[in-house]
């Protein structure tokens, strides 16, 4: 199951309000799932405005590389070294400590557009 206390996209990206005007950013276990062994993250500089289903990024695995997309508008104000260092990381935990970069968002409405963590299961049956 996908955590409860997060906001999912249609392109396998979730996105969790931690309650200080930031929103960390990840892929779901279902894309990291999907994608295989992560060999290879390109994220974006602190700084770097996003606008809403935006491309910011690149995850490269054994098999393929995708491109990540912001859920929400706002401003880069954190990015997660640790998984740019350790790849493998996103795999591991890809809804806790192999989170990708932590937005200030400058349309939090916008998050209130995503889906419930129950709407993206329904959504993954659907495409099974």
């Amino acid at each position: 199951m996908h955590p409860e206390d997060r906001r999912y996209s249609r392109e396998h990206e979730w996105a969790r309000d931690e309650g200080d005007g930031t929103v960390l950013v990840g892929i779901t276990d279902y894309a990291q799932e999907h994608l295989g062994d992560i060999v290879f993250l390109e994220l974006p500089p602190v700084g770097t405005q996003l606008d809403r289903n935006q491309k910011f990024g690149e995850v490269e695995s054994v098999k393929s590389v995708s491109d990540i997309f912001s859920p929400v508008s706002g401003e880069v104000v954190a990015v997660n070294d640790v998984v740019v260092d350790s790849p493998e990381m996103v795999n591991e935990d890809p809804h806790g400590s192999g989170w990708l970069v932590r937005l200030r968002p400058s349309q939090p409405s916008e998050m209130d557009e995503l889906m419930s963590a129950a709407d993206y299961e329904s959504m993954l049956e659907s495409l099974e």
